[in-house]
Order: C-alpha cells, then structure tokens, then sequence
C-alpha cells in the first residue's frame, strides 16, 4: 500500500529525529573508532560538524525524492535590511534574556553544576576561531533548516495545528540538547525554539533566524573563550 503524504512527512519528522540524535550520542565514539583519536579534539569536532551537514543533506535528498517537494514548504519571504536587522536584534534580546532569566530560575530551583560536556569543549576552543565560527554557522544553518524549516511545517501539515507545529518542534530542539546533561540544555533551548518556531510562522524567513541563531551561539563560545574555563557559568 504507498504511503501518503502525511505518512512521508512522518516518516521525515522520524527520521529526522532519529538521525540527530544518534549523531549526538554516538558520532565521537564512532569517530574515534574510525581515527584513532582519542577524547574531543578540535579535529574530531570539525568532523562531527560535518556529520550534521551530512544529516542536512540526507533529509533534503528525502524531501526531493521520497515527499517528491520542496525541503522548506513555506516560501521564504523577503524583507528588507532593516527589517531583518531589527528582528535578529529582537529575537536575540528575547532569547539572551529569557534564557538567562530560565538560568536563574533554575539554578535557585536545583542549583545544578555546569555540564561537564560543555566544561570539556571550553579547551578545543581556546583561540580556534575558525572553530567557533564553523560551529556557530553549522549549529545556526543545519539545526534552523532542519527543525524549523523541516519539522515545523510537515508537523503543522500533519495534524492540522499551528500550534503543534510550534511545541513539538521546539521540544525536539530542547530534547536534542539533552546529552549535555543538564536540565538547563533543555528547557533554555526549548524556549528558544518556541521563539524562534513563532516568529517562523509569522514571518517565514529562515535565514534571519540562522543569523540569530548564529549570533547566539558566537556570542556565548567568545564570552567562553575569553574567560579561564574554572570560572565559566551556564548561559
């Protein structure tokens, strides 16, 4: 019996779920398996950044070939400099200042440690700008086409509801940060993408959204990188 188009969308929301998540746990030890390298070095990380990208690609082969449309199902609108300038600032403070409000709150409610993970990453970092900008760009493109130019809309088409669309993907963008291992990777990021999944409704432009996303992520890895890892906080 051939699967719908609902049932192909599914299947995409699926797979790509499926496909992050096994990225996230396993691409370092699969990595160092295949490298020899040992622990997270600045090379073993390129090289999970590239996985992402490949991730990227795999899900727009689906879209073209199995869904048989376009990867993002919203036309991308255009605006203008301004425009685009006075949203990212925007979407930006939102998300600084929500996040670090969620920050407080949770450290008053559990007063968890710093993820170790993140402890760990602080020294591949260390002056590697070009790093840091490959991580930001790869974090802002790959995770904003895929969970809200992807799984937003097929979510939306799937049941029908705007407002779905909008929770569900942001509580798989939350849920991918988990192996940081705090609770704070997970309910900061899920806000964020309830931010940036409205905004996406309203203003179908997913490249404003990558260069907040981007933003976000440069801002936070130079404040890292300018302060001696013993003295780093959650953002």
């Amino acid at each position: 019996m051939a699967i719908g188009l609902h049932g192909k969308y599914s299947i995409g929301v699926l797979l790509t779920f499926i496909l992050l998540a096994a990225a996230m746990l396993y691409v370092f030890p699969v990595i160092s398996m295949i490298t020899g390298v040992k622990g997270i070095t600045a090379f073993s990380f390129s090289l999970s950044r590239i996985v992402l990208w490949a991730i990227l690609l795999m899900l727009f082969l689906y879209s073209h070939f199995v869904e048989k449309g376009s990867f993002l199902l919203k036309g991308e609108k255009k605006y203008s400099l301004a425009f685009r300038v006075k949203a990212i600032i925007s979407l930006y403070l939102i998300c600084a200042i929500g996040g670090a409000f969620l920050n407080v709150v949770l450290q008053l409610l559990v007063q968890e440690k710093m993820s170790e993970k993140l402890f760990d990453l602080t020294s591949i970092f260390r002056h590697n700008y070009f790093l840091i900008i490959f991580t930001c760009f790869t974090a802002g493109a790959v995770e904003e086409f895929l969970m809200r130019g992807y799984v937003q809309p097929r979510i939306e088409k799937i049941y029908n509801s705007p407002v779905l669309g909008i929770f569900i993907s942001a509580l798989l963008f939350g849920l991918l940060h988990s192996t940081y291992g705090t609770i704070s990777q997970v309910i900061i990021p899920f806000f964020i993408g309830v931010v940036f999944a409205v905004f996406y409704k309203k203003y179908s432009n997913i490249t404003i959204l990558i260069s907040c996303h981007f933003m976000i992520d440069f801002v936070s890895l130079m404040i890292m990188n300018s302060f001696d890892s013993k003295h780093l906080s959650v953002f």
